[in-house]
């Protein structure tokens, strides 16, 4: 949050039971993209699933610096988790 204004989001899933998270998007507003709030973001999520190991299904060229900079590699696959849950979105990117 940025002036009680919403700035960015992550979406993301996550299964408990077997320990996986995709990570779908990453969206920042322009102004707050090299300021650290997307690092912030998925320490946050880190932060909020421990024990969870995190893919991604992102390409995008503003994502792709920031997951390899957090070490969150690119799923071969949509996902291998049995136990489907619908997406969470968690925001704002800078909480």
């Amino acid at each position: 949050m940025h002036i009680r204004k919403v700035v960015g989001r992550v979406t993301c899933r996550a299964c408990d039971e077997c320990a996986e998270g995709m990570i779908t998007d990453v969206v920042l507003d322009e102004p707050f993209r090299d300021c650290g709030l997307g690092t912030r973001a998925l320490s946050h999520l880190r932060s909020q699933h421990p024990g969870v190991t995190w893919h991604t299904t992102l390409d995008k060229r503003l994502t792709r610096d920031l997951l390899r900079r957090m070490r969150i590699p690119k799923a071969k696959v949509e996902g291998t988790c049995s136990h489907r849950r619908s997406d969470v979105v968690v925001a704002p990117a800078g909480s």
